[in-house]
């Protein structure tokens, strides 16, 4: 940046000055926030003790102004953790405002009517002086390794059966760590180092963010930032607002089943449409369970408006003011909207459905562009055992609804955006073998663009001794819809090797040579099957993708293999399309 515009900013952005911020010295800014954000991020990944934040990034990275309001978001994380940790700014300050702070201070919070909804995420806040006045508030969620309780699961009857609730408190004071309270957390949870380890981590990456940002504030002559962030947040807003105003008016309704626990849960949804605010309300929704699966109004703002943006303004900064015009309300006591001291530990089997009903209802409104449903819920499996001890946090995904024009994505991860733990990590930290990872044939529902794949996965342990695994998964009763006559992607399974079915949420005690399959279900298709160009259904069939019983069976499209069957390479040409077996079943 040369000298000149260098001036010129700090000049433009002297609070008071009564100067309009250029829009250029607006952009070089925007995007050094991000950086710094994005810095923020990766200090945290390469200092994390647990897989769950180092390979999976269940986490989010935010700076906010000293207003708490977010100004600037990671490239990576997850709705869950980003949007709740922007809401949960106001109980750190309403518990300890600016004044009350010092250099050094940090506070720390896993309250789930604060944060992220449920015990294992921990939020870490850091605020940023400059010239012994409080500029920024640095904040970041993880999910914890374990918080004590119950190991992590959807067995629980209240939130005190689910572990360790830290209100919001000083983990740090003037840099001094609270040595009381790390003790009470290693002596309530059941890998201390991992968990305090990550607790730091957490520390050290808002350090290393507010480093990044008082070096920027000086390169720019900045005393604070509080003309920039009023300048983002209400772009961002008018932007939004401008988006949600070329709309049309009217409200649409949808409803979206999951497995639930004891019994299946019913999503309501009506979105409406009113000038340049979106009002979402899901009235009507099942009530409240008396399992962990249920889901605070926090949580299911964060993933309602994660919904909204990536449905109509995609390309608008994320900050507060993209919050701003999108209202959300549930009825308390529901399963959206549960009230303390309901359990809440798994949340996500719930909460992860709320983007799919939401689009489900905007289909009406924004024909052509939204996707079929998905897998949805991420599948979290937690396992433990003796022989020696360990406990690790897995997660997998299924496959994504297909888009208007394009295929959905295999065993990616959507509304929830966490990362698969390669195998060669999950063995090494465990005696736990995966027999089987691999693509699931023909889990994708049938479409003019097909569903994305589940997964099919076997675990296994070596040695001998008591082993456990708690799982969190869904659809397993449900699959993922279609859309616009496209078919439903394939169920999720939960299958023992003794063929045993258990209820895909309960905590399962295992024998040492027993292997569990897990295999996260497959999305739903878009559009009319035998609309299929049927060079993309030989290409599925190629790739292994799609049977050929399937390609003939779901798509009307007949695909010979005209190779020898001893053949150890069978090269791509050797499928082919029989043209007119393909007409006689398209005509049927």
């Amino acid at each position: 940046m040369s000298e000149a515009l260098r001036q010129g900013s700090g000049q433009a952005l002297r609070p008071g000055s009564g100067q309009a911020i250029d829009p250029v010295t607006l952009e070089v800014i925007w995007n050094r926030l991000l950086s710094v954000a994005n810095e923020q991020q990766d200090a945290l990944m390469r200092t994390a003790f647990s897989t769950i934040v180092r390979e999976s990034q269940d986490l989010a990275c935010g700076a906010f102004d000293t207003k708490g309001r977010m100004i600037a978001q990671s490239i990576s994380g997850t709705p869950g953790h980003i949007n709740a940790m922007a809401t949960s700014m106001r109980h750190f300050l309403a518990a300890f405002p600016p004044e009350t702070l010092a250099p050094g201070d940090v506070l720390i919070t896993n309250d789930p009517w604060m944060t992220a909804g449920q015990i294992n995420d921990i939020t870490i806040t850091t605020p940023i002086f400059k010239g012994g006045r409080m500029v920024a508030l640095f904040a970041n969620t993880c999910h914890a390794a374990d918080i004590g309780g119950r190991i992590l699961s959807a067995e629980a009857r209240e939130v005190y059966e689910e572990g360790l609730r830290l209100p919001v408190m000083k983990i740090f004071e003037r840099g001094d760590p609270n040595r009381v309270l790390l003790q009470i957390i290693r002596a309530n949870v059941r890998q201390p180092d991992e968990v305090v380890g990550d607790l730091y981590a957490q520390a050290a990456c808002n350090d290393a963010g507010g480093r990044a940002l008082l070096e920027m504030m000086e390169e720019f002559g900045l005393d604070d930032i509080a003309v920039v962030a009023e300048e983002i947040v209400g772009r961002s807003e008018a932007a939004v607002r401008a988006k949600i105003g070329e709309l049309p008016d009217g409200e649409w309704h949808s409803e979206t089943r999951g497995d639930g626990f004891e019994e299946p849960i019913v999503i309501r949804c009506a979105v409406r449409i009113a000038g340049d605010q979106i009002f979402i309300d899901f009235a009507g929704s099942s009530p409240q369970s008396t399992r962990g699966i249920n889901v605070v109004l926090n949580y299911t703002h964060a993933y309602a408006s994660f919904a909204v943006k990536a449905a109509i303004y995609p390309d608008v900064p994320h900050n507060e003011g993209s919050f701003r015009p999108v209202r959300v309300t549930a009825p308390p006591g529901s399963i959206l909207n549960a009230l303390d001291p309901a359990p809440v530990a798994s949340r996500q089997a719930v909460g992860h459905f709320v983007p799919s009903a939401i689009f489900a209802a905007l289909a009406g409104a924004l024909p052509g562009r939204l996707m079929a449903p998905g897998a949805d819920p991420i599948w979290l499996s937690v396992w433990r055992g003796e022989n020696p001890p360990f406990t690790i946090t897995i997660f997998q995904v299924g496959g994504t609804g297909a888009r208007p024009t394009k295929d959905g994505l295999s065993a990616v991860g959507f509304p929830s955006g966490v990362a698969g733990v390669p195998a060669e990590v999950i063995e090494s930290l465990a005696p736990i073998v995966m027999r089987r990872r691999q693509l699931w044939p023909d889990s994708g529902g049938a479409g003019a663009w097909r569903g994305g794949l589940g997964q099919l996965t076997e675990f296994a342990r070596r040695g001998e001794g008591r082993w456990s695994v708690s799982c969190i998964v869904d659809r397993t009763r449900y699959p993922a819809t279609g859309l616009l006559g496209g078919k439903a992607g394939m169920a999720g399974e939960l299958v023992l090797n003794n063929g045993e079915r258990p209820n895909p949420k309960m905590l399962l005690d295992l024998k040492h040579d027993q292997y569990v399959c897990l295999n996260p279900p497959g999305g739903g298709g878009y559009g009319d099957p035998f609309e299929r160009d049927p060079e993309l259904v030989r290409q599925d069939v190629v790739a292994g993708y799609v049977s050929p019983a399937g390609a003939a069976g779901d798509y009307g499209v007949a695909v010979r293999f005209t190779g020898s069957e001893e053949e150890l390479v069978r090269l791509p040409q050797q499928w082919v399309i029989d043209e007119a077996a393909t007409a006689a079943l398209r005509r049927r």
